[in-house]
């Protein structure tokens, strides 16, 4: 078990397997030191949990937990490219999404569920610049959706 796997194990977390695509991409890919991932949803052994807008049908609470999950799935899919997520130099960016009620504007604080889970991770190293969007829907009516860059130290 890698470092970091211990570290979720300690946090009472577990990588879940990498969550597959709804269409034509890849879950992440790797170009030079540098992992993308595709957005991730907060699914939980292949379905979403909740669905909705939060502010209306999902709490700002729930929204928080889910981006914590769409950050472990962005986990897997970054460990199905790079092999081992101790190779993770830094995180490098988050961006997150937030199907939001039309006056809901907490989106910042909803993936702070993201980017809290990175730090507790990776510590420094999971320090990271981020953007927080909000927008109308998202697939299969998630409230939620991660993606994730980092850099890799050599293999």
């Amino acid at each position: 078990m890698s470092a970091v796997e211990a570290r979720l194990a300690e946090l009472g977390l577990r990588l879940p397997g990498v969550v597959p695509p709804l269409a034509a991409y890849q879950p992440a890919v790797q170009s030079g030191v540098y992992v993308y991932t595709s957005g991730q949803l907060p699914m939980v052994d292949g379905k979403l949990p909740v669905t909705g807008k939060v502010g209306a049908e999902v709490t700002p609470e729930e929204a928080k937990e889910l981006a914590r999950t769409c950050a472990l799935n962005a986990l897997a899919a970054v460990k199905s490219v790079a092999g081992d997520l101790d190779r993770v130099a830094r995180v490098v960016k988050v961006v997150g999404f937030v199907a939001s009620a039309s006056d809901f504007t907490g989106q910042p604080a909803v993936l702070n569920g993201a980017s809290e889970l990175l730090g507790a991770v990776f510590g420094d190293k999971g320090v990271h610049a981020r953007s927080a969007v909000g927008v109308a829907v998202l697939p299969l009516d998630a409230p939620v959706e991660v993606e994730l860059q980092v850099e890799l130290t050599s293999a």
